[in-house]
């Protein structure tokens, strides 16, 4: 099969599997990050040579533990208050490990990664990170798939333009040694399109007042550039490992965290963000 016929079926698919599962309940949502979560923790072990079983029994462990925390109705396991308290521990844990993925992103020294630091990553940036991803479409109004569907959407657009605008006027590399193809030019590209598509986004698609679009512009924001270092910090993680793509799951794009590595860095900024409006209202 044609190599470009072959990546356009194979993302055709992913977009409406996960598309459609978010939409379809939130059962349908929780199982198919479920899987994403073992399925990415699989292959980071892979890139970091670790033995698989403790990994992703663990990864299985805190998805169900969380699962259960959030959805556990008020005295029956946990309060409200254990509840958050749970959401900023998870939070901030998770935050501190993406300061040091970026150190380890910029640390030329980097040719190989101790043992503790492995499995730090493996929860603070594989395990934790799809737990937060299911925290982002629920508000106070309840479960709304719009949300994710739009920052997804916007990931996309910023990768989409990123690529475009890269590709036709991109002279200056943005990050040489770790992704070559990579343009401060695109990336600025990436972000504008996303900002624009925000706006779209906020007004026709979730339907918010004029005075909070802006808050979907800083979400745009967050995205084009929280998304690019997650998509550079795997591409280390592959350079460390001398590896191309994570995984060969999906034909043409590689495996779920090579789909999912912008998405995993861009939910955390995000949900810090949604906590950052939440105390200031």
């Amino acid at each position: 099969m044609n190599e470009t016929l072959k990546r356009s079926i194979s993302g055709a698919v992913y977009i409406v599997l996960l598309i459609a599962s978010i939409l379809y309940s939130t059962d349908s949502f929780f199982i198919l990050f479920g899987i994403f979560l073992l399925i990415a923790t699989f292959e980071f072990c892979n890139l970091v040579q670790i033995n698989k079983i403790i990994p992703v029994l663990l990864a299985a462990g805190c998805f169900s533990l969380f699962y259960m925390i959030s959805f556990a109705k008020e005295g029956v396991l946990f309060d409200l208050r254990f509840s958050k308290n749970f959401d900023l521990s998870v939070l901030f844990f998770t935050l501190f490990v993406f300061i040091k993925c970026i150190h380890f992103l910029f640390d030329n020294k980097a040719v190989k990664i101790d043992s503790f630091s492995k499995y730090v990553y493996l929860l603070g940036y594989i395990i934790l990170p799809f737990i937060i991803i299911t925290k982002i479409p629920f508000g106070k109004d309840g479960y709304n798939p719009k949300i994710l569907i739009s920052i997804f959407i916007l990931i996309w657009t910023n990768d989409t333009f990123a690529y475009i605008v890269g590709k036709s006027i991109g002279r200056t590399k943005l990050f040489e040694r770790i992704s070559p193809k990579k343009t401060i030019e695109g990336f600025f590209g990436g972000v504008v399109f996303a900002v624009v598509v925000s706006y779209v986004i906020a007004k026709y698609y979730i339907e918010i007042a004029e005075s909070n679009i802006y808050i979907w512009i800083i979400i745009a924001i967050i995205v084009g550039f929280f998304g690019t270092v997650g998509d550079l910090i795997e591409s280390k993680f592959k350079r460390v490992a001398g590896v191309k793509d994570s995984g060969k799951i999906m034909p043409g794009h590689g495996g779920v965290l090579d789909r999912l590595d912008s998405v995993i860095f861009v939910a955390p900024i995000v949900f810090l963000f949604y906590q950052i409006l939440n105390y200031v209202s």
